[in-house]
């Protein structure tokens, strides 16, 4: 049996303080190609994650937070925030569910969190065209202001501009 505790979570929040994209996964599923993914993702809150979706194939994905809160946001194509859920460790919303080929994202909102992360498998490197065009790309200087706004974002605010 695999154990779950505060140590292995305060580990893992430790590991994303020092890594360059300020976030770090533990996987709790043996292979890449095992059928359903299971992970912890500690995650800081100038972490940049690119909008992305799961096209080829279409594939759900649901998060729960056990640590700290972060905001979960979903987009229309063009980059229009069509629904925000902030999940917060012990509050009122602890998780979300997405369906598969929704444009999303999420941002930390709290220093040293972490949230529970199940999807299908097999992983599959995304492929280009799964990352937003209306969003940089990540290490581009334009991602902290993307960070800076998806905290502030609500549905129906739009990108900042690419130009």
């Amino acid at each position: 049996m695999r154990r779950i505790d505060q140590s292995m979570l305060l580990a893992l929040v430790e590991r994303a303080e020092q890594a360059p994209r300020r976030r770090m996964n533990l996987n709790f599923h043996p292979t890449s190609d095992d059928p359903v993914q299971r992970l912890f993702n500690a995650i800081e809150p100038d972490s940049y994650v690119r909008p992305h979706r799961h096209v080829d194939p279409l594939r759900w994905e649901l998060m729960l937070a056990v640590r700290g809160a972060c905001a979960l946001l979903a987009f229309e194509d063009d980059g229009t925030v069509s629904e925000r859920v902030d999940l917060t460790a012990g509050g009122a919303c602890l998780g979300a569910e997405l369906p598969p080929g929704a444009w999303h994202t999420l941002v930390a909102l709290e220093p040293g969190t972490v949230f529970f992360e199940v999807k299908q498998g097999p992983y599959l490197k995304p492929a280009p065209e799964a990352f937003a065009a209306w969003a940089p790309a990540e290490g581009d200087a334009r991602c902290a202001a993307f960070v800076d706004w998806y905290r502030r974002a609500r549905p129906g605010d739009r990108p900042p501009s690419l130009a």
